[in-house]
């Protein structure tokens, strides 16, 4: 039998032009910040994404949270 992986989290990156760090904190995100370009914004411990300041069109084109 195989055994089946426990997750503690799963956690995606979003790219910026510039960081909207009130815009997600206005949602009700906790923000730590990380560094000067990045943070973490969760919701619980395991509920939470990484949003960076870093733009590349097609990917952040390409990206979304549902």
């Amino acid at each position: 039998m195989e055994k089946k992986q426990q997750f503690k989290s799963v956690r995606a990156f979003i790219g910026t032009k510039n960081q909207f760090r009130n815009f997600y904190r206005d949602f009700g995100f906790y923000e730590v910040v990380l560094s000067e370009d990045m943070s973490l914004f969760k919701v619980e411990n395991h509920l939470g994404f990484y949003l960076q300041k870093a733009f590349v069109k097609d990917w952040v084109d390409n990206s979304m949270l549902f």
